[in-house]
């Protein structure tokens, strides 16, 4: 699928971009048919290749799984998986006997689409959030402890509420405030602050359906992530080899040691981080990841040094509206 097939939504795909450099997380809402299966499954032509280490990772997973085709003894593009919203916590995570992994591991270095996200089951959601924050999973069991790599992007997609068109302009919404409620209780707090970057996806109207297609839409975003890729490989590679994780690479994965390293901010952007923290709108956690996004904001600007547009753009898709 290419970027070009997509009308309208620019908000949503500069969100694509910025997640498809930096390996961020990212949950889509918006009524049915606006286009968020289609920007989800849009996102691996706009990622680069894999990276020979990469693909030695990967394909040694799907190896172990079983899954490696015969024709294709090295894995070379990254991972898209999409497991129905019934699938199990132990489909997600990995295990059985002899344990297998799941498929938070099978979209290692790739790309976890969790559509209907509010549909999974709660434990299955839950289970989550140790590999969004470790890129790794452990499973226990009665006799043995299993660990497996973990490091994906999440894309979650949803409806504002059951019907769809919760605050629509167009349509009535028909659900009642406690349906909507419980809906919306599916998604913890402490699993809706791994994510990165939230972004509406409106019905798209008449004028942007008939536009002329953009030719290679994806491509020329695709060199953009790669630029912002380098950027941060060669960053963490030559400026911090003692505090860089060997495993770290994109900004997403960096740690705290890093963030303090490669995320200095100038002061008119500590203030309004500031605003954001003390009113309780942003957690340390998302403290955090605003800085981490603003990293990769500025990388594909090419700015060495994080500006306050980049703090705020960084804001604008962290900081929802309930």
């Amino acid at each position: 699928m290419d970027f070009s097939w997509i009308k309208g939504q620019e908000m949503a795909k500069r969100a694509l971009e910025i997640a498809a450099a930096g390996g961020h997380n990212l949950a889509m809402q918006g009524p049915p048919g606006a286009g968020k299966s289609l920007l989800a499954r849009s996102l691996p032509s706009i990622l680069p290749d894999l990276s020979f280490e990469e693909s030695v990772e990967v394909t040694k997973i799907y190896s172990v799984a079983g899954l490696l085709p015969e024709d294709q003894p090295l894995i070379t593009t990254r991972p898209f998986r999409s497991p129905h919203h019934t699938a199990s916590e132990a489909a997600l995570i990995g295990g059985g006997n002899p344990p297998r992994p799941g498929e938070i591991t099978l979209s290692h270095r790739g790309v976890l689409f969790l559509d209907e996200f509010p549909e999974f089951h709660r434990d299955a959601l839950e289970s989550l959030r140790q590999p969004l924050e470790e890129g790794e999973i452990t499973i226990t069991r009665a006799k043995e402890r299993l660990t497996l790599p973990a490091r994906f992007s999440l894309v979650a997609a949803s409806n504002p509420c059951p019907c769809g068109f919760y605050r629509d302009p167009e349509k009535p919404c028909h659900c009642q405030p406690s349906q909507i409620a419980k809906y919306r209780r599916k998604l913890s707090g402490p699993l809706i602050d791994r994510i990165d970057l939230f972004i509406d996806v409106p019905a798209v109207k008449f004028e942007k359906l008939e536009a002329p297609e953009q030719q290679n839409a994806s491509q020329a975003i695709k060199e953009k992530v790669e630029k912002a890729r380098l950027i941060q490989k060669q960053r963490f590679i030559s400026q911090e080899r003692a505090l860089t994780s060997a495993n770290a690479y994109v900004n997403a994965e960096t740690q705290i040691p890093q963030i303090k390293k490669f995320c200095q901010i100038e002061p008119k952007s500590r203030e309004i981080l500031r605003r954001f923290v003390d009113s309780g709108k942003l957690s340390a956690r998302g403290y955090h990841r605003v800085l981490k996004t603003a990293r990769t904001i500025a990388d594909l600007d090419n700015s060495e040094n994080i500006k306050y547009d980049h703090i705020a753009e960084a804001l604008m898709y962290r900081v929802r509206e309930e």
